[in-house]
């Protein structure tokens, strides 16, 4: 695939992306936004203030790492931890911000989400953090959402919303959902009130077979694969 078809995939994805914000219940209007890392130096990146119905192609930025930005339309508020995280997180390939209602609730209240469930592996870590706040857009965001980040794959923003992080944009928005899940399930029982966490040897185990959770060839001393059929009766 030549370059110019690559960016014309990988906008189409963004623009998608951000679309399944809206219909999946994590974001409501223009809040929000989506990257997609081009290359090792640039990513692209929804455009500030469009109503994501209203996306074209065109309208998608191309940011390089250094700050120079590309096209017919300025890049979102959000740049700077987009571009930040990107830099420093060379596995993610995908980055998706939002506004959801259980998430953003816990957010408000300075919580990120502990360790109620399993699950909360998911994002890579025995516990989901909570970013201080800053004003958005802003250097001292970014730099709070990178510590909230360090060694996960997701985080809450303080009085904000969350973020996600993918090996694609289909991963990040995957994480996003399953964070907004575990954030209604984990306020529910907080209004339900004695909520107990798993201790932190279980919450290591836990994360370790996340590490190969899906995987078509994870290992399994007690599972044998006797083949695609099971033989005739």
């Amino acid at each position: 695939m030549s370059g110019a078809a690559r960016d014309v995939q990988l906008r189409r994805a963004l623009i998608e992306a951000c679309r399944d914000l809206q219909r999946l219940g994590l974001t409501q209007g223009t809040s929000g936004n989506v990257s997609i890392r081009r290359d090792a130096d640039s990513f692209f990146v929804s455009p500030t203030g469009l109503a994501y119905d209203s996306l074209e192609r065109e309208d998608i930025p191309l940011m390089r790492l250094d700050g120079r930005w590309y096209g017919r339309r300025r890049p979102s508020s959000e740049w700077r931890f987009h571009r930040d995280i990107l830099a420093a997180r060379p596995e993610a390939g995908a980055i998706v911000h939002a506004h959801p209602r259980h998430a953003t609730a816990l957010a408000c209240t300075g919580r990120g989400i502990a360790a109620f469930h399993y699950m909360v592996a998911v994002a890579g870590g025995t516990d989901i953090r909570c970013a201080p706040y800053h004003t958005f857009g802003t250097q001292a965001l970014s730099d709070a959402a990178l510590a909230a980040l360090e060694d996960r794959r997701a985080c809450l923003l303080a009085h904000h919303g969350i973020i996600a992080l993918g090996a694609d944009v289909t991963a990040a928005l995957s994480l996003a959902a399953h964070v907004e899940d575990l954030a209604a399930q984990y306020a529910t029982a907080l209004a339900i009130g004695g909520v107990a966490v798993l201790d932190a040897a279980e919450m290591a185990r836990v994360v370790e077979k996340f590490r190969t959770y899906g995987h078509q060839d994870a290992e399994d001393v007690d599972l044998q694969h006797a083949g695609e059929s099971p033989p005739a009766l």
